[in-house]
């Protein structure tokens, strides 16, 4: 049975910081690209992060680049999205997703979803 949980997110201020979690149970954490996908209402579901099972190399959208963090625990099955410096366009509920042997930031090829978790930035 294939499970990724989110935990972490919670309302910010503007400039404030979240670390969310994705606790991955099923497969293991080293096979699969994890990739951080987010979503507000009224939008399209964009990635924002993903590390790759293969080396762990690193990807970030221009929109994140600078401030969010990706990093994995492959003891605990669980990555991590740092989030600093977060700005009301953060805002939006995220997603973990985990694909085989792929590194990419485009959703179709990712197999498994979690439920998501919400991240709200506002005064």
């Amino acid at each position: 049975q294939v499970q990724l949980v989110e935990s972490g997110g919670g309302l910010v201020q503007p400039g404030g910081s979240l670390r969310l979690s994705c606790e991955v149970s099923g497969f293991p954490l080293d096979d699969y690209t994890i990739g951080w996908f987010r979503q507000a209402p009224g939008k399209e579901r964009e990635g924002v992060s993903c590390i790759s099972n293969k080396d762990g190399s690193t990807y970030y959208s221009d929109a994140v680049k600078g401030r969010f963090t990706v990093s994995r625990d492959n003891a605990k099955n669980t990555v991590y999205l740092q989030m600093n410096s977060l700005k009301p366009e953060d805002t939006a509920v995220y997603y973990c997703a985990g694909a085989l042997f792929i590194a990419t930031l485009s959703a179709p090829p990712y197999d498994y979803w979690g439920q998501g978790t919400e991240v709200t930035v506002s005064s």
